[in-house]
């Protein structure tokens, strides 16, 4: 089994910077891949960036590219999501998702999920 934790929500304005933190534990895959997604109320939860072990591959929405960054610390076994220049409609509860992926961009694709942490961000 995996368990994933994530921390580093919070509130800030907009232009502002936040790190999130994605803290795994237990058996990797074959294919291990873990992404970040979000959801806002009453909306569907939405592919926000994803990492791949094999090949080095990641992987961003277009909604967030030149803004966001995913990165690991292979020894920490964390995954962290650097988010820069936020803007209102960012504002989510953000998941870290982990498994033996396929299809990074896909939510269906991922077996493990954390609590989720909420962002906020002010105009």
């Amino acid at each position: 089994q995996v368990q994933l934790v994530e921390s580093g929500g919070g509130l800030v304005q907009a232009g502002g910077s936040l790190r999130l933190s994605c803290a795994a534990s237990g058996r990797t895959f074959s294919r291990y891949c873990m992404g970040w997604f979000r959801q806002a109320p009453e909306k569907a939860r939405e592919f926000v960036s994803a990492m791949c072990w094999s090949g080095d591959s990641t992987y961003y929405a277009d909604s967030v590219k030149g803004r966001f960054t995913i990165s690991r610390n292979n020894a920490k076994n964390t995954v962290y999501l650097q988010m820069n220049n936020l803007k209102p409609e960012d504002t989510a509860v953000y998941y870290c998702a982990a498994g033996d992926v396929y299809i990074a961009t896909e939510e269906y694709d991922y077996d493990y999920w954390g609590q989720g942490t909420q962002v906020t961000v002010s105009p």
